[in-house]
């Protein structure tokens, strides 16, 4: 008999490869690498997990959801307490837990959310360099606003992803993608009182039902450059209708994109599957 257990992870994924391990390359840094030999160290067997998404070498994550699968009875606690010791201190287990022999962390999930961080300001922030997107030009935001709403709803998405995408079906549904404002605290001036910025913090958090190989960056990639006067507003339906990758803007870099969270139905025990390629 096996038992299945679920993962929920945050990672700085800085120094990492991406999610995926690199064949039998064991020395690769790759979160699935470290949890993989963390697990089966502790468990005393060889043990492979799946993660909801399969984000790129760069890329953190806030809510990372993986399963595994063992022939042990294990206390879930003290697992969890055991990771968190072994494991690096850019790689957190936030929950274990037992979960339904079919519950899987990609197929049973019904939606993902992605966050990109951007510092838009004139001074760069030290401090978070490694975790949002410096940019000194002006953004307008109402343009990247206006560009946004054509992204919302069921399309094909060829023109947002790279090449790499070999899926059957390139049609995805964004649920919501929203653009906030945040006024800036810098990291190196405590309360604000030691030093100004002339700017914001603004975050992008897109949500659906499945991503594409760097769709989250194209996207990304596409409203940046609208809100910098570079693509015109009514660009992103001309992008959707022709598949036409050429047309879409850059990836944005990946230290500023969070997995920031992985939803399933509220049951837990059914799996449903999710006709994306998780990034």
């Amino acid at each position: 008999m096996t038992y299945r257990y679920k993962m929920d992870l945050a990672y700085d994924g800085h120094r990492y490869r991406g999610w995926q391990r690199l064949g039998d390359d064991l020395k690769a840094e790759t979160i699935q690498g470290k949890l993989e030999a963390a697990l089966s160290r502790l468990l005393d067997e060889s043990v492979e997990i799946e993660g909801a998404g399969r984000t790129d070498a760069g890329v953190h994550a806030l809510g990372q959801v993986a399963t595994f699968s063992t022939g042990k009875v294990i206390d879930a606690a003290q697992l969890q307490k055991d990771m968190n010791f072994y494991l690096p201190e850019d790689l957190s287990v936030l929950s274990l837990e037992q979960v339904h022999p079919s519950f899987h962390a990609r197929y049973a999930a019904v939606s993902k959310t992605y966050l990109y961080k951007i510092l838009n300001a004139d001074i760069p922030d030290p401090f978070s360099r490694r975790y949002s997107l410096y940019l000194a030009e002006p953004l307008d935001l109402a343009a990247m606003k206006r560009a946004a709403e054509d992204f919302v709803g069921e399309y094909d998405f060829t023109a947002f992803t790279t090449a790499k995408s070999k899926k059957k079906s390139m049609v995805r549904r964004i649920t919501g993608l929203e653009i906030v404002e945040i006024p800036p605290v810098p990291a190196w001036a405590p309360g604000g009182q030691h030093g100004q910025v002339n700017g914001n913090r603004i975050e992008i958090r897109i949500t659906a039902n499945g991503f594409l190989h760097n769709m989250a960056r194209k996207i990304t990639g596409t409203l940046i450059e609208t809100g910098l006067g570079r693509v015109p507003t009514d660009r992103v339906r001309q992008m959707l209708e022709s598949g036409d990758r050429r047309l879409s803007s850059e990836l944005a870099p990946a230290h500023g994109l969070y997995l920031e969270a992985v939803r399933y139905e509220a049951s837990g025990k059914k799996t449903r599957p999710l006709t994306s390629e998780p990034q």
